[in-house]
């Protein structure tokens, strides 16, 4: 993340015109901010790394949100993993911006969001995996037999799968198939279900 009052100050002009739908244009962002191309290089780097920035900024506020939701719903343990990832990409695919920018740039917004080539990614495995640490540290969650890394990657190529779905399936974005994706990997356990009196329900075998 920038730091000097420049770079901070190139980085929210920038924000804001990602934010209001428009594409960014270095030279255009100097003139702005009057000053000349090489200053501004200097300050937030190249074209990608600005964009990569903004994009994990507006990533991280969405992101505990999510986790803020799920804690009001007092998930835990692999159901509250599935509800902040859920939330989390039904929350990417809606944002009007996010859209915008796939659509405008499909090859570099998948290259930003989705590979090595940026850090955007690897930003975002962190987060999955310092949630799946918390819920095993709490001893809600166990995720062997993968490290909490190995299904944090897992986890967030789901994520990607169905948000980025029509440039890499020609499908449509859908919340609810990554919901299910999640769930089927996760396997929260079902809701607990009781009666009146408050005592668990028995079923019946064609109930199950």
């Amino acid at each position: 993340m920038y730091t000097s009052d420049s770079a901070l100050r190139a980085f929210r002009e920038a924000r804001h015109t990602f934010i209001a739908g428009s594409r960014i244009d270095m030279g255009a962002l100097a003139a702005a901010l009057g000053v000349d191309r090489t200053s501004l290089f200097r300050w937030v780097g190249n074209r990608d790394r600005l964009l990569s920035e903004i994009l994990w900024s507006l990533a991280v506020p969405t992101l505990d949100a999510a986790a803020r939701a799920a804690d009001a719903a007092g998930s835990t343990g692999a159901t509250r993993i599935v509800d902040v990832l859920d939330r989390f990409t039904a929350d990417l695919i809606d944002a009007p911006y996010f859209r915008a920018f796939l659509e405008r740039e499909p090859v570099r917004a998948l290259r930003l969001l989705t590979t090595t080539d940026s850090d955007v990614q690897s930003r975002f495995v962190d987060r999955v995996t310092a949630l799946i640490e918390h819920e095993r540290a709490s001893g809600t969650f166990d995720p062997g037999p993968l490290s909490a890394e190995e299904l944090a990657r897992l986890l967030v190529r789901i994520s990607e799968s169905f948000t980025y779905a029509e440039f890499i399936s020609g499908e449509t974005p859908n919340p609810e198939r990554a919901r299910a994706a999640f769930e089927y990997v996760l396997r929260p356990d079902p809701p607990r279900v009781t009666d009146a009196a408050g005592s668990p329900a028995t079923t019946s075998i064609g109930d199950r």
